[in-house]
């Protein structure tokens, strides 16, 4: 074939599937949210205070808030932020954030864009998976610094109704799978970090503390925070 026609079909290609993915996107618009189809989520139950060899202790250190008050408020219908410490004095600051529309304009806001919000600077980022005795988690992790003083290396998952999501792109497709089904999915962040000048040493204790915390979930519960069962 003439490089001429091979570049002809390669654009009529592109043309329609631009074409069939405007028709489709302006047909996917759904009115009922997946969120009032089933139990609802009420993260100060849901997530235990005491489990494996972890307690919740009243808030020594701070917990950064992902965004104000007022934002808060609108992106999220539950939001708990703790504090837990195990019987060796280690500290794990959790942050669980969920909300019943996530839309582009609703969903709940990543550590790489509230901590800069914060003040904190962003040293590196990339991609783990947390392994489970239920299951593995797709995990990104965090470095971030405030000042010279408090090294806080995040580790953090975000679930679309009850599948936990890898990146935007797999976002994006089950966002576009709930929506062929009429649903707006609900979705949840959840956050854990610690103050560590030693990174690896700090994720290895917030994969631990996951993982006990996890395990401590009845299956359904699971679902909804991890996207295990």
């Amino acid at each position: 074939m003439p490089a001429s026609a091979r570049a002809l079909r390669t654009s009529a290609v592109l043309a329609a599937v631009m074409i069939g993915a405007s028709v489709l996107g302006s047909s996917l618009k759904p009115d009922l949210h997946l969120a009032d189809t089933r139990p609802p989520v009420k993260l100060e139950v849901l997530i235990p205070e005491r489990f494996g060899d972890w307690q919740h202790v009243p808030m020594a250190q701070g917990v950064v808030n992902p965004q104000a008050q007022t934002m808060q408020d609108k992106l999220y219908a539950e939001l708990v932020n703790r504090v837990y410490r195990n019987s060796q004095g280690e500290t794990i600051m959790l942050s669980v954030a969920y909300g019943k529309n996530q839309s582009d304009s609703f969903q709940v806001h990543k550590p790489e864009i509230c901590y800069p919000a914060q003040g904190f600077q962003v040293q590196r980022t990339s991609a783990a998976d947390l392994v489970t005795p239920q299951g593995t988690v797709p995990v990104r992790r965090v470095e971030t610094t405030y000042g010279s003083n408090r090294f806080e290396p995040v580790t953090y998952w975000t679930t679309l109704g009850d599948h936990a999501v890898k990146n935007g792109t797999d976002k994006k497709l089950m966002e576009m799978r709930y929506a062929l089904k009429g649903y707006i999915a609900d979705g949840l962040l959840f956050r854990m970090s610690s103050i560590d000048r030693d990174s690896p040493r700090a994720f290895l204790l917030q994969d631990r503390f996951a993982q006990e915390m996890l395990a401590a979930m009845a299956p359904e519960t699971r679902l909804r925070i991890a996207g295990l069962q």
